[in-house]
């Protein structure tokens, strides 16, 4: 059995192609995420990262101490995140991620600038 588009064409003509599919086709399925980010979690998570970032840098006397208190919040607060995220509030885990990450990148980017400076290594 052919179908239309398997028919042949009359003499003179030429045959069909089938259809591409994409115009104007079957509507195929769309995925969307079950759980989407929004922004309000998001930044709520920015905050409590910095505010925790914060906290944990105000504890230090020197840089040597800032570098390691801030090393000590950064691996805490990507636990945190990892829960948050097994939890079900990936946009909060975000926030925190990525201000925890910001805030030991500037902490990393202090210790190099002293060990560039003085040839001596911060942290020991």
């Amino acid at each position: 059995m052919t179908t239309d588009w398997q028919a042949k064409p009359p003499r003179g003509e030429m045959p069909m192609r089938p259809p591409s599919g994409l115009f104007p086709g079957p509507s195929r399925p769309t995925y969307r995420e079950p759980h989407p980010i929004t922004v309000v979690p998001l930044l709520a998570g920015l905050g409590a990262g910095v505010a925790w970032m914060a906290l944990f840098g105000a504890l230090a006397r020197d840089l040597a101490g800032y570098a390691w208190w801030t090393i000590a919040a950064a691996v805490s607060a990507w636990a945190v995140a990892l829960v948050l995220t097994f939890i079900g509030d990936r946009g909060t885990a975000a926030g925190v991620a990525l201000s925890s990450g910001l805030g030991l990148s500037i902490a990393m980017g202090f210790v190099g600038a002293r060990w560039i400076t003085t040839q001596n290594w911060p942290l020991w």
